[in-house]
């Protein structure tokens, strides 16, 4: 059985705050285990999206992404997405929303709802370790999460 609710993050834990996405992954799905009121989730991580995870979103009710931001504003930003074939369509590493645009192309139907958890990073040098900013802009987007699927639970 496929979980309803699929949380995605990606990114490369050897860069710095780019790491930000795949430790959100680590931290919520312990979390999860905690919070049988959410239903079943399913947490996912890569390095970066690509064509294949339009698979992932079969049979979802709803879906996190989570990624590190340097546009996005501090802490981070929630947004809800659509799909949508962009730049990244052909290249190796894909937007969310030109994942939810290869889903609706083979599905040939709506993609399931979808967010973009975009959590400001600063720091993305190749060996660094997480920055101190990034590090509380993740437990503050944790505790957004949070009410995002508390939100969801009671709908």
């Amino acid at each position: 059985m496929t979980a309803p609710t699929l949380i995605f993050g990606w990114g490369n834990p050897s860069r710095g705050d780019d790491a930000l996405g795949p430790l959100f992954v680590e931290h919520f799905a312990e979390l999860a285990g905690r919070h049988p009121e959410w239903g079943a989730v399913e947490c996912l991580t890569d390095f970066q999206l690509q064509v294949e995870h339009a698979l992932d979103l079969q049979g979802r009710d709803r879906v996190l992404f989570v990624d590190a931001s340097l546009d996005a504003p501090a802490p981070f930003s929630l947004t809800r997405i659509e799909a949508a074939r962009d730049a990244s369509f052909t290249t190796h590493a894909m937007s969310p929303q030109a994942v939810l645009k290869v889903y609706a192309d083979i599905d040939d139907g709506e993609p399931p709802p979808c967010w973009l958890l975009a959590i400001r990073g600063e720091q993305f040098e190749l060996g660094e370790g997480l920055g101190g900013t990034a590090r509380s802009h993740l437990q503050i987007a944790i505790l957004a999460a949070v009410a995002w699927m508390d939100a969801g639970a009671r709908s």
